[in-house]
């Protein structure tokens, strides 16, 4: 009840519904790159290790030209 008092005082610089549907939307895209960061972390898992050393190795070979 308070608050709905303290919006009513507002209503005119104010509007409510379009601040309520922005936040909304921010909390939704926010859910939806927590959950695209957690599918990625998840198939970055599931990728083959390589053996330490195997960079270094790529980057030496192709500066020599081999």
């Amino acid at each position: 009840r308070e608050l709905k008092e303290k919006m009513q005082k507002y209503r005119d610089k104010i509007n409510w519904s379009e601040e309520i549907r922005r936040f909304i939307e921010n909390k939704i895209l926010e859910a939806e790159r927590e959950n695209t960061l957690s599918r990625l972390e998840e198939l970055i898992k599931q990728l083959p290790t390589v053996p330490r050393g195997t960079a270094a190795r790529y980057v030496r070979e192709d500066r020599d030209g081999n």
